[in-house]
């Protein structure tokens, strides 16, 4: 089976949950009306369905591989990739200006799941390119941005990330690489990076590598960091391709997953220097590399629900086919697995945690288009928070559930799922990467510690617990008993949440080490209970569509049981997670060093 987008749930989360129709109602994003978003997604399901999608499986078992300096992609690829820029889908959410859509983030997010879930390993490199796209757009000259954004947002170019060097990984004071000013404003780049992706490959006319690296008499650590523009192809006054630059590819990872994407070595400077622009100021580079790197958490996150979504769908495939066992309430002979009840809680579990980590993922989208685009400047400041309290969040936990997803989506298929050929065990290979790469969940977790909760003492984290507690008491009035059900479940869920925000605000500075020890399960905490919390607004809308007629009545009544049964199955984890971040620091720190 290949995939085959879900549609109706992506449209049901755009228009009732994450609100299109306020965002369509924004400065600047008129034209995301109802019928043109479902037009562009219905357009991009078949692109990621018949274009992208069987190209998944080909590229796993014939991998990109290297030659003589040089990087050639799976087969299928490079074809695929210019209808993909010829199409305009690199620039779905990039200005007009430059010859994007200038569609909202809420538009695009679902056209970034969809390609994920199609392929992974082909999504990475627009993945990579979009975040160039915002650092340029952020932080580069008027020069670099008539000269670069249009190519790479036509999809001519692509760009990577040059952050980590082999001794410098997460830890970026440490990186060495080096930039020598030249006479004419240029600088010469030497330095070696690892794990670039899509840091040479042969499906674009140029790459656009974005370097940290450190200038003469740069400050020690992280504040003597600089960001670098450096071109495969140097690029002419006139936007033609010049000289070939001096960096160079001199060799690609071999993975556990992801095979299909180039994993990069690359050598700066080897003969005479790799010739780079300083984008921005000097010693700020960090500061423009979090943009990058901010837009591509989210995209990772949405990466970690993309390949959730297509391990359940191939799981359900092969439980509707499988015939295993008589039904247990007794029948002539075997039925399909799918009837037996703890495939059905395999695949409820699957189901209900993309469905979760979706919901949430799209409601944050459409609060970065309004921190963006509102009139108010009070408004876009609020949404901003918002919106940075929940990146961490969609990176950490929806990469840590697709972990959960792909490995049940294995198990589902049984001694087959270990078999290569039948393509399950390639999601749970390919999510493996996700809770590592761009900042790996404990990075995730300091980073919601930190900077989005002990910041501002907890006051995001409370305003947003405070439209939860709202959302309970809507479920609780409606009278309804899955519903109410659902209520019981995330008041205590969200109860159990704001004691840990408020552990956290108070004990920062007096316990820093038993905060931490606690960061991931708050994390996952977060993730679970906002999860729950779309889930229950979804419960909501479904059953005001049952109640008043709706037409398509199986899928409402799957979205009410769906919403139970995270609500029971996951809420429920919330109490005890909450108990290990206030009482679980003494048994985390207890061993010294030498005693493991």
């Amino acid at each position: 089976m290949s995939y085959s987008a879900p549609l109706k749930d992506m449209l049901f989360v755009i228009n009732e949950l994450a609100g299109l129709s306020q965002v369509n109602a924004l400065p600047d994003c008129g034209d995301a009306t109802v019928d043109m978003v479902e037009a562009i997604l219905e357009e991009n399901a078949k692109f990621a369905g018949e274009v992208v999608a069987p190209l998944n499986w080909t590229g796993d078992q014939a991998p990109s591989f290297w030659k003589d300096g040089e990087v050639f992609t799976s087969g299928g690829f490079k074809e695929a990739f210019k209808q993909f820029g010829e199409a305009g889908w690199q620039g779905v959410q990039h200005p007009q200006e430059f010859g994007g859509q200038g569609l909202p983030k809420l538009v695009a997010t679902p056209c970034i799941e969809m390609l994920n879930s199609a392929n992974l390993s082909f999504a990475l490199c627009p993945l990579l390119t979009d975040g160039a796209i915002e650092a340029l757009l952020t932080a580069g000259s008027d020069e670099q941005k008539a000269l670069y954004l249009e190519n790479l947002i036509s999809g001519k170019w692509t760009g990577t990330m040059n952050l980590t060097e082999p001794q410098a990984g997460s830890d970026l004071a440490m990186v060495r690489t080096r930039a020598e000013p030249r006479s004419d404003g240029t600088f010469a780049i030497f330095g070696t990076k690892i794990f670039i992706t899509y840091g040479e490959h042969d499906m674009a006319e140029n790459i656009v590598h974005l370097v940290l690296a450190r200038t003469p008499g740069a400050p020690e650590g992280v504040k003597g960091i600089s960001l670098f523009l450096v071109p495969k192809f140097l690029v002419n006054a006139d936007g033609t391709l010049g000289d070939r630059n001096d960096a160079y590819c001199v060799s690609i990872e071999h993975k556990l997953g992801i095979k299909a994407s180039p994993t990069a070595v690359l050598q700066f400077g080897d003969h005479g220097g790799a010739i780079g622009t300083l984008i921005g100021q000097e010693n700020r580079g960090l500061e423009y590399m979090f943009i990058m790197m901010n837009a591509a958490r989210f995209g990772v996150g949405m990466q970690g629900i993309s390949v959730a979504e297509r391990a359940y769908q191939k799981a359900v495939a092969y439980a509707k086919d499988r015939a295993q066992s008589r039904d247990l309430a007794g029948s002539a002979g075997p039925v399909s697995i799918i009837h037996h009840p703890d495939v059905k809680r395999m695949l409820m579990s699957m189901r209900a945690q993309t469905e979760a980590a979706r919901a949430l993922a799209y409601v944050a989208a459409a609060t970065s288009d309004v921190a963006h685009h509102h009139a108010d400047a009070d408004v876009r400041k609020h949404n901003q928070s918002v919106y940075e309290y929940l990146v961490p969040v969609v990176k950490g936990w929806s990469t840590e559930m697709s972990l959960d997803v792909t490995s049940t989506g294995v198990q589902v298929h049984g001694g087959m799922g270990f078999i290569e050929e039948t393509g399950a065990a390639q999601h749970f290979r390919d999510a493996r990467i996700l809770t590592i790469y761009e900042g790996t969940t404990a990075i995730q977790a300091n980073d919601l510690i930190g900077r989005k909760t002990v910041r501002d003492g907890g006051a995001t984290a409370k305003a947003i617990l405070a439209e939860v507690r709202a959302t309970a008491v809507q479920l609780a009035a409606a009278g309804h008993p899955d519903l109410s059900a659902i209520e019981v479940q995330l008041s205590s869920a969200v109860t159990a949440m704001e004691a840990v925000v408020n552990y956290v605000a108070a004990n920062m500075k007096t316990d820093i080490k038993a905060v931490f020890a606690g960061s991931v399960p708050y994390l996952k905490l977060a993730g679970i209970v906002l999860g729950g919390w779309q889930m229950g607004r979804a419960a909501l809308v479904a059953a005001e569509k049952l109640q008043t007629g709706a037409s398509d009545t199986s899928f409402y009544q799957a979205k009410v049981a769906t919403a139970r049964f995270f609500a029971e199955h996951y809420l429920v984890q919330v109490q005890g997670l909450s108990t290990s971040i206030l009482l679980g620091s003494v048994g985390t720190l207890a061993l010294s060093a030498d005693q493991f």
